[in-house]
């Protein structure tokens, strides 16, 4: 090898570190736009996340205000005792896990049937109609909501009492002091308000399914009944499962207006409307209970942590491609 050759190949080698710089910091270049959108994203979540965070000690402490956080005697885990001591802890995890647990399974049943129908239309302008009007209701404050049934529900003014009840021969209802109703009220305003994101999403999973899958169904004699258990569902099964999983890491976190502004904070009805999260907002306003609010929360956020995991474990054993991590 010649001596030319050989300095050809040192300065080869030593010029292999400074490329690789370049070619990161080129990489780094592209992608710094991409960054910066993120930045207000991640910002967000610091603040309002991760910094939180430091109030789970609130959870083992006995507060004094005197004190401060910090200076306050900790007390272990006696919040969590008086907590599960009390008939209370039975109840709202009882009404929280079935609310949501019935949520979840009838939202996702009921959005991906209306998202195949939609799927269906074939008419540009009536299919952003019918999207319009479904997704409208997701967009609704809870407030708005709670007014909106009231009007329906009032026991002196309400549409229901005055109007559809004596049509159908029936007695008047008061609606805010009969719990037994209650668990389908607030199933229907649940479906009313939450399957129209439901729907858009699962939409857009359909729409992305390639179609030459429903013409070689077609050619091959399956009716539409079959290409949406054979050819849809499992396509957008990715989707479901995702959806599902996420669903299931917050089982244990409630929508605070539809339990607490709908009802009106009928306390007749607590049984059965009283979920965590009511409960930790009345443990703060009504007992000043600092302690014991912050281990429900902890409690409902470990739980929930623990569902997410179990149930991403048991996807992951029947499909890696499914999971979400």
């Amino acid at each position: 090898m010649s001596e030319v050759t050989v300095k050809n190949l040192q300065a080869d080698v030593q010029s292999l570190p400074v490329r690789k710089v370049n070619t990161r910091l080129m990489k780094l270049k592209r992608a710094l736009p991409l960054f910066i959108m993120m930045l207000p994203g991640l910002i967000y979540l610091l603040i309002n996340n991760y910094l939180p965070m430091f109030g789970l000690i609130i959870a083992f402490k006995d507060i004094n205000f005197a004190k401060g956080i910090l200076a306050s005697d900790w007390i272990g885990f006696k919040n969590f005792e008086y907590l599960f001591s009390t008939r209370d802890a039975f109840v709202i995890t009882r009404n929280t896990i079935l609310y949501n647990g019935g949520f979840i399974i009838l939202n996702t049943v009921l959005a991906i049937a209306v998202a195949i129908m939609l799927n269906e239309i074939k008419n540009k302008l009536a299919k952003g109609f019918y999207q319009s009007v479904i997704l409208m209701p997701f967009l609704i404050s809870m407030v708005i909501v709670s007014y909106l049934g009231y009007a329906f529900l009032s026991e002196d003014t309400g549409y229901l009492n005055h109007t559809i009840l004596p049509l159908l021969g029936l007695d008047e209802v008061s609606w805010y002091s009969e719990a037994k109703y209650w668990p389908y009220i607030l199933t229907f305003i649940n479906m009313w308000k939450g399957i129209g994101f439901l729907c858009v999403i699962y939409l857009a999973a359909i729409i992305g399914i390639d179609q030459e899958f429903y013409e070689a169904a077609t050619l091959d004699g399956a009716n539409k009944w079959k290409q949406i258990i054979h050819i849809t569902i499992p396509s957008i099964m990715p989707v479901i499962i995702m959806m599902t999983l996420l669903a299931i890491g917050r089982i244990f976190y409630s929508d605070f207006g539809l339990f607490y502004q709908v009802p009106m904070n009928s306390g007749a009805i607590y049984d059965t409307t009283n979920v965590i999260d009511t409960y930790v907002y009345r443990g703060l306003m009504q007992l000043g209970d600092i302690g014991m609010s912050a281990a429900a929360g902890l409690y409902q956020s470990v739980v929930g942590f623990i569902l997410v995991l179990v149930s991403n474990y048991l996807v992951r054993r029947k499909s890696k491609d499914n999971a979400l991590f």
